[in-house]
């Protein structure tokens, strides 16, 4: 493995400065999740942070922004039917992202 540069600050600061940007934060310790994601929000100055555990990545996120912290789960039936955790985060971020647009 090689280590690659970090790309959201360039892309915050210099390429996409008005942009809704949105990063994600993967832990295996939960304990942390959010603190981490707030770091990322610090350090960055993006808007949202989806943030989630390794063993439960498919079911549950956090979307963290500055002023928020949301949990988007699926329940036991949406996931027998087969619903995909990413159809609650699109629809989430959609409206974020059109409050974003109307500021």
């Amino acid at each position: 493995m090689k280590m690659v540069p970090k790309m959201l600050s360039p892309l915050v600061k210099e390429w996409a400065p008005q942009a809704f940007v949105i990063s994600f934060k993967l832990e295996t310790d939960p304990s942390i999740l959010v603190s981490k994601a707030r770091q990322a929000l610090e350090k960055y100055h993006h808007q949202v942070v989806i943030a989630n555990v390794l063993d439960s990545r498919r079911t549950s996120v956090i979307v963290v922004t500055k002023e928020s912290e949301t949990q988007l789960s699926l329940s036991e039936d949406e996931v027998a039917r087969g619903v995909e955790i990413e159809e609650k985060i699109v629809s989430h971020l959609e409206s974020r992202h059109t409050a974003f647009m109307e500021k």
